[in-house]
């Protein structure tokens, strides 16, 4: 093994373990987050003060009652009455006997609190303990409703290995005294919790038994278990367990609240030790900042951090000047508080980490030679060259570098720029005159690279005539008044035109004069293109809009024409007749659905609702050719099935015998009182009687043009006094996204909410049924068969 081998292994292993360390302090960071909002919310609607100066008083009250942040954040949102009490007046006094700190909260099942409010709870009273002991009694005195706790144990990792137990409750003192040390065994929950950084769930007890070491006397006596680590700013060196006599495992609510506790264990533990850190260290270290930000260069100090033999085991960030940027971006102070190896691995093991340990041995500043770091961030690779000197300062160092960047990555990344941007610059010395451009700028400007650069004035015959002019007057601005401009113009090349665009500055003498031009030329002839191209296809599409604009008002004026809707209910043959015809809304078509309702020559009525598929002109016409024709056919004494079967062979040999059309024909005797019916593929007749509703059985019939040899059938139906029935085409029940059954079934509820008696109103149900935006033109036929009491009105 070569020498510093081992050394540069167990920095490596350190490294790991403070990722890992970190990696919980941001989880931390995370779950505490949102209480520190809420805490914050509530001091600035209580103050009216603004969120930084919240904050600030969530850490004065903190530092003045030697309370971790999250401690007071908990402590604010406690001191708020339950929502209760907010609402309706004081809550009653708590039962005699029940703390007063968590009052009715505890009589609550468990799970059935937020865990917010059980948090809360919580930490209120955490701030009150003042031993491991007593923190140990107070978890389990909440947890037993919450998780189903039976004992409650807090052990710490000891310096020589192994661990102590520092905390208990549920525990008799004979098994506690068993269980106080714990040697550093690999069979232990709660090392191997520790060990790994993990919580480890222990609900299957014969897996469990197989696996560790199981405290208790027997271990059945608790057949789950949970250990959990307690965060802490390095690595964790508490483990909390829960011990349960239930054998369920824990549902995830009760994984999430213990990780949550055992955070809330960490802030009051940390408290417990506050005694034995260096007092005045926060004020040095801020110190020391504020000569850094008045430094200019890259400059940081670094504190060493040792292990219990004295060996330095890694460097934190104590201070940072504002110029200081590492690999990853990272300036000034957002480099504060970070750890080397946590930071910038790669560096363990290097000359650069053997020379910060000999600058701080020998006190002689370290200079190393430029090296190369290497890391990756965000999964891309990230590379610099750097120099770097460490002096000693104080117990700890002081380390300045210089980034190098050579010029031939400075010069390749500005040809990328160029090559991706499709643009090259160019410069002319106007006293000189030297031109000089870049190899993109001949690309641009569809010149070879042998030929020599133009000069200014020269650049105006590149360009097309229309745009010469144009060229020529800003560049003569530029030359004579210093005027920078940016401009357009197209160029001829062996390729066809390109649209261009130029931007240039004159740098002037201090009586203003223009000694050079700097600026660049860009090629825009693909988003030119994609411009003149949008535009075609606006005016193609407006032109197509206002076609279909005008066949829609064509369209309208004939459906119209062919469907004189009447301004209120008429009587025909006895029975109270209602129509609605409305548009769609969606769509620049007009579709092809109609009705009829009219009075026959011996005095029967007639009713008739259909929809032709399609729209437009040609569902319109097709509309009008079936209305007439069924009108005329029944008129003369066609049966409803015969009339059914001359339309089918109608739309068969139109003119598009494609189309099709659904119908319903109905036809009714008022000595009889009975409606003679059939259909073609058309929607069921919803009859409404005696307070409910029922879709009436369709004969059969299939829709017209579908078939050359179609059979229809016909049916009876006896109205009654007082009954309503709707004749509909589909644009009434038919919704996006819902099944035609569901539309049934919200039609049927509909109908009765809005009554079924004379004063019911068809237009509240078209209100209802058609809340949304319709699709489809919706025509209904509302017929109502007056009460026994009720006689036809006079000129009706």
């Amino acid at each position: 093994m070569e020498p510093g081998t081992g050394a540069d292994l167990a920095a490596l292993a350190k490294v790991v373990a403070r990722q890992r360390a970190e990696m919980e302090r941001l989880r931390d960071l995370a779950a505490t987050s949102a209480v520190l909002e809420r805490a914050k919310g509530v001091l600035m609607a209580i103050t009216g003060c603004a969120p930084d100066a919240a904050h600030e008083e969530l850490l004065r009250r903190a530092k003045d009652g030697s309370r971790t942040l999250l401690e007071q954040c908990w402590l604010t949102l406690g001191a708020l009455p339950p929502p209760t009490e907010q609402l309706f007046g004081a809550a009653p006094p708590a039962p005699a006997g029940l703390p007063g700190a968590v009052g009715s909260w505890e009589t609550a099942p468990a799970g059935t609190v937020d865990m917010a409010e059980v948090l809360g709870h919580i930490g209120r009273d955490l701030v009150r303990v003042e031993s491991p002991q007593e923190l140990a009694g107070c978890l389990l005195e909440h947890l037993r409703s919450e998780v189903r706790a039976d004992a409650v144990m807090l052990y710490e990792r000891l310096p020589e290995g192994g661990l102590g137990l520092i905390g208990h409750a549920g525990l008799d003192p004979t098994l506690a005294a068993q269980w106080r040390h714990v040697p550093p065994l690999s069979g232990m929950s709660a090392v191997d919790a520790l060990r790994t950084g993990e919580p480890r769930w222990l609900e299957d007890l014969p897996s469990d038994s197989a696996r560790y070491l199981l405290i208790g006397n027997p271990p059945e006596r608790w057949p789950t278990r949970a250990w959990l680590p307690v965060p802490a700013r390095d690595t964790a060196s508490v483990a909390f367990g829960v011990l349960r006599r239930t054998d369920e495992p824990f549902v995830p609510r009760e994984r999430k609240l213990l990780r949550a506790v055992a955070r809330l264990c960490a802030g009051r533990l940390r408290v417990f030790d506050a005694s034995q850190e260096r007092p005045g260290e926060d004020g040095a270290a801020q110190a020391v900042q504020a000569l850094l930000d008045a430094l200019p260069g890259a400059a940081i100090v670094l504190k060493p951090l040792r292990s219990a033999s004295g060996e330095v085991a890694d460097y934190r960030i104590e201070a940072a000047t504002a110029e200081a940027v590492d690999v990853f971006g990272r300036a000034g102070r957002d480099m504060v508080g970070k750890h080397i190896l946590e930071s910038y691995p790669s560096v363990a093991g290097e000359p650069l980490w053997h020379g910060y340990l000999r600058a701080l041995e020998t006190g002689t500043p370290f200079d190393g030679e430029p090296f190369v770091y290497q890391d990756v961030s965000g999964g891309v690779p990230v590379t610099a060259t750097y120099s770097v000197r460490a002096a000693p300062l104080g117990d700890g160092l002081l380390v300045t570098w210089l980034r190098h960047d050579p010029a031939e990555r400075q010069e390749q990344r500005l040809s990328d720029v160029q090559r991706l941007g499709n643009l090259g610059w160019a410069t002319w010395n106007l006293i000189t005159q030297e031109v000089s451009w870049s190899t993109q700028a001949y690309a641009v400007l569809g010149r070879g690279s042998a030929r020599e650069p133009l000069g200014l004035d020269e650049l105006p015959d590149l360009a097309v005539p229309e745009d010469a002019e144009t060229l020529s007057r800003v560049i003569g601005e530029l030359l004579r008044d210093a005027r920078s401009f940016d401009v357009p113009f197209r160029v001829e090349t062996p390729e066809g035109v390109r649209h261009l665009r130029m931007v240039a500055e004159a740098v002037t003498e201090p009586d203003g004069t223009p000694v050079e031009v700097h600026g660049f030329v860009q090629d825009l002839t693909a988003q030119r293109s994609a411009e003149l191209a949008l535009v075609e296809s606006e005016r193609a599409m407006l032109l197509q809009r206002g076609i279909l604009q005008a066949e829609r008002a064509l369209a309208a004026r004939l459906q119209h024409a062919l469907l004189p809707l009447p301004s209120k209910p008429v009587r025909l043959a006895g029975l109270r007749v209602e129509v609605a015809y409305l548009p769609a809304q969606a769509g620049t078509h007009v579709g092809g659905d109609w009705f009829s309702a009219i009075e026959l020559p011996d005095s029967d009525a007639l009713f008739v609702v259909g929809d032709v598929a399609g729209h437009g002109i040609g569902a319109v016409a097709t509309m009008a050719q079936l209305r007439f024709t069924a009108k005329g056919m029944v008129s003369t004494g066609s049966s409803l099935t015969g009339a059914l079967t001359r339309l089918n062979q109608l739309l068969l040999h139109s003119r598009d015998s494609r189309t099709t059309a659904t119908m319903v024909l109905a036809r009714y005797d008022p000595d009889e009182q009975i409606l003679a019916w059939a259909q073609a593929g058309h929607l069921p007749p919803l009859l409404v009687r005696r307070g409910e509703a029922r879709y009436v059985d369709r004969p059969g019939g299939m829709l017209l043009g579908a078939s050359g040899a179609p059979v229809y059938e016909s049916a009876e139906l006896r109205l009654e006094p007082g009954d309503r029935l709707l004749l509909y085409t589909d644009g009434l029940i038919e919704r996006l996204g819902e099944s035609l059954d569901d539309g049934f079934t919200r039609l049927a509820e509909a109908v009765l909410l809005h009554g079924c008696g004379g004063s019911a109103s068809l237009d509240a149900l078209l209100g209802t049924m058609l809340a949304d935006e319709r699709r489809d033109d919706v025509c209904v036929l509302d017929i109502r068969m007056p009460p026994e009491e009720d006689t036809p009105e006079a000129g009706e």
